[in-house]
């Protein structure tokens, strides 16, 4: 779910046990801005917002973890500092995994070496971001 405010849209990314059996997760997750396919990183990698303790997460099967996500319009930058690009995708990573998956959205992201995204750490399903400015969810 996406919630956009002046300058910018805050998602909330969810994680979801899908197995049979409890696991865990601790960290952050590495998200990039991607065009494609073939999929192509637009930009800098989401920076890590380290407005909380980064907690171990022991998730049973269904359970639900998530992880916020506060993407900076490109268009706030000038045009010379950060070359906006359409963008077609978030490539995520899950937290300690090399696999991502890749989500649809469309978004912008700068060529340049302008910081657009920020990420916070995994948190259990039902726990409050920090970066929230207002109710989210999904």
């Amino acid at each position: 779910m996406a919630e956009g405010y002046a300058g910018g849209v805050d998602y909330v990314i969810d994680f979801t046990n899908q197995s049979g059996a409890a696991c865990t997760m601790y960290g952050y997750p590495g998200v990039s801005l991607v065009s494609g396919p073939p999929y192509k990183q637009i930009g800098l990698a989401a920076q890590r917002a380290n407005n909380m303790p980064v907690k171990l997460v022991t998730m049973i099967p269904g359970a639900v973890a998530t992880a916020e996500l506060r993407i900076a319009d490109a268009h706030n930058f000038t045009p010379q500092i950060c070359r906006p690009v359409a963008t077609t995708h978030l490539r995520v990573y899950p937290p300690n995994q090399t696999a991502p998956v890749y989500l649809t959205t469309a978004s912008f992201g700068c060529a340049e070496h302008v910081q657009t995204l920020f990420i916070s750490a995994v948190q259990a399903s039902g726990k409050a971001h920090p970066m929230t400015t207002s109710t989210a969810g999904q």
